[in-house]
C-alpha cells in the first residue's frame, strides 16, 4: 500500500520510495529511507497534509509525495522488558 493510503494512529515501515531523480531525493532527505518506521498522526481536514513522526521529528508530507512511498504495517516501538 502506499503512504497515502494508510491510516491514522498506526505504524508503517518503508518498504520503497518510487519516483525519480530530485523528487525521490527530496523525500529520502526527510528522513524517509527503507525499512524507516512511521507513525502517522493525522491528516489534514481536506486530507492533504499528512503529519507523520518520522525519526523522532514531526513531518508533514503532501498527499502527492507519500503516493510514492510503499509501506507496510508494522507493530508499534517495542515496549522494555522489566
Amino acid at each position: 500500500m502506499n503512504l497515502n493510503q494508510a491510516s491514522v494512529d498506526k505504524y508503517y515501515v518503508v518498504k520503497k520510495i518510487n519516483g525519480q531523480g530530485p523528487l525521490k531525493r527530496r523525500i529520502m532527505d526527510m528522513g524517509i529511507t527503507k525499512n524507516t518506521v512511521l507513525f502517522v498522526r493525522k491528516f489534514a481536514p481536506l486530507g492533504d497534509p499528512i503529519q507523520l513522526t518520522v525519526r523522532g521529528y514531526e513531518l508533514s508530507l503532501r498527499k502527492a509525495d507519500a503516493e510514492l512511498v510503499e509501506v507496510e504495517e508494522a507493530q508499534g516501538p517495542k515496549e522494555e522488558e522489566a
